[in-house]
């Protein structure tokens, strides 16, 4: 098999016979010599509006190979490669392996060691993906917070409820990232997820992958606990003995990997009183949108918008008193959606759906917060969060805070919508969202928007909607680990977003990938 690169199709003429055409054009061979391919890459080259291109990079069978590729330089030798890993280790464990948290991190490593013979018992604060959907919705139509179940808990974790971006800027030379694609695929998404440059998933789709997922564990003997909070551990001899789960219930383990999840704040209080941590910084704003007809326009202009797809962006600004201003989680064709968890705080997010089929698109965005904002203090950042999250709260009486970019340079409280109608999940309320974040972070904000409408024109548009308040980008605490990912206590892996140690889905299902090795070449299967 061989790899060819650089396949330049003009997107207006893209289709499989264009892509063959090209094939065979570029190894100067017949269509009866070509035996098969497999696209490797697809990304787009927007650059030049007037034709924009499909980039392909495919992995090809032909006949007389050996000749082929003496015949162009250009072209290599594919070598196969696949994530690959052997279980070395001596110890033996008493006691089942726990993992606390069912979102990408959790999951890939309960997944992994299920396949491997350890039979994990993994507890969620949550629910089961279709209870928590059905809890999800009566909270968007009836303001009814469950804290245990919602958008940031529960089976799948807070990547769930969101556009499932899958796009990571981590180098790949163990083949994580593969592992994590061609899993998501067995699991029932989409195989365009293996090439596609930037891809995603949709929430919609994302449910019945985690359902999948879960399934699977328990069908190699692993187990889901549903409705089960971890409430205390236990050491002895600086090393996990026991956990404590919704206040009453002992659990034995001698390996707990912690996959809490960011929004995980009570437990990561507890927490502290065993493990090393350290403050972190984050970032915090608001929900953004457009339509999203100005977004492809603005990114691909009136000859490919309409048959591109939902366009995406990504844009960044330093503003003058040294705040970084950048948008996050970018949602095209999507909903910004009520993703509080905590009683009297008020969280917003961004979701879409497989076809990303609305008629807007939202991102965060969002100003940088640093430790020395909040004076290096542990639990600093968490009081900030909470902080703006009350006052996003009170400001709508509940509801999601909501102003028109106009207003929210006047400092007065909108009357209407006007030429973006935006689609959101949950009950809204227009409001001033000056009043949500200091002076210095609005006014990063509100300088950083003309600079962005010079790079998306119309993204300062003053009919831009505002949604508040994004607060949960990222966790505001580190637990300390080291190389072997382990904590200050023997037996103890925190892993994924809550830790601090990742973001976003796949990021955080590679670091539930080392943390699966990490066990393995330390304890042997007694199973």
């Amino acid at each position: 098999m061989i790899k060819l690169r650089e396949i330049k199709i003009d997107a207006l003429n893209d289709s499989v016979e264009e892509l063959e055409k090209s094939i065979l054009k570029k190894l100067k061979i017949k269509k009866e010599e070509l035996i098969d391919y497999k696209i490797i890459k697809k990304s787009i080259d927007a650059r030049d509006k007037n034709k924009i291109l499909f980039i392909y990079e495919v992995d090809i069978s032909v006949l007389q190979q050996d000749k082929v590729l003496k015949n162009n330089k250009n072209i290599l030798k594919v070598i196969d490669s696949n994530y690959e890993y052997s279980i070395n280790g001596k110890l033996k464990y008493n006691n089942r392996i726990v993992i606390v948290g069912s979102g990408p991190s959790g999951l890939f490593c309960a997944y992994l060691l299920a396949l491997n013979g350890y039979k994990p018992l993994v507890i969620e604060r949550g629910e089961d993906i279709k209870d928590r959907i059905n809890t999800v919705n009566k909270f968007w139509n009836d303001n009814i917070l469950n804290e245990n179940s919602n958008i940031q808990f529960g089976l799948g974790g807070a990547g769930t409820f969101s556009d499932g971006k899958l796009n990571t800027l981590v180098k790949d030379k163990n083949n994580r990232m593969k592992f994590v694609y061609e899993t998501f695929v067995e699991m029932g998404a989409s195989s365009n997820i293996l090439y596609d440059y930037k891809p995603h998933v949709g929430t919609d789709v994302l449910s019945k992958v985690v359902s999948n997922l879960k399934d699977k564990i328990i069908s190699l003997g692993g187990e889901f606990l549903f409705n089960t909070t971890l409430t205390n551990i236990i050491v002895n001899n600086n090393r996990i003995s026991k956990i404590e789960v919704n206040n009453k219930q002992l659990i034995d383990t001698d390996i707990l990997v912690l996959a809490i999840g960011h929004s995980s704040r009570d437990t990561i209080r507890m927490l502290s009183n065993y493990l090393d941590m350290k403050p972190k910084g984050f970032a915090v704003g608001f929900r953004i949108i457009h339509n999203q007809d100005m977004i492809n326009y603005s990114q691909y202009g009136s000859k490919y918008k309409d048959i591109l797809g939902p366009a995406t962006y990504k844009l960044t600004y330093k503003s003058s008193n040294n705040r970084g201003v950048y948008t996050f989680c970018m949602c095209p064709g999507g909903y910004v959606v009520n993703a509080s968890s905590n009683k009297n705080m008020l969280a917003v997010n961004g979701m879409s759906y497989s076809d990303r089929g609305s008629s807007t698109s939202n991102s965060g965005l969002v100003v940088t917060v640093l430790p020395k904002d909040f004076n290096n203090s542990l639990f600093g950042g968490l009081e900030f969060q909470e902080k703006i999250e009350k006052e996003a709260y009170k400001i709508a009486s509940g509801k999601m805070p909501v102003q028109l970019l106009e207003d929210y340079y006047n400092n007065k409280v909108s009357a209407s919508f006007k030429s973006v109608i935006p689609n959101i999940k949950g009950e809204y309320k227009f409001a001033n969202l000056n009043s949500i974040l200091p002076k210095e972070f609005n006014d990063a904000i509100k300088e950083a928007l003309p600079n962005l409408g010079r790079k998306i024109k119309g993204f300062d548009n003053p009919d831009t909607v505002l949604v508040g308040v994004e607060s949960r980008t990222s966790s505001a605490i580190k637990i300390e680990r080291d190389d072997n990912l382990e904590a200050n206590i023997k037996g103890i892996y925190p892993i994924g977003e809550g830790s601090g140690n990742s973001g976003g889905i796949t990021t955080s299902a590679i670091d539930g990938m080392k943390a699966f090795e990490s066990i393995i070449n330390t304890y042997k299967n007694n199973c």
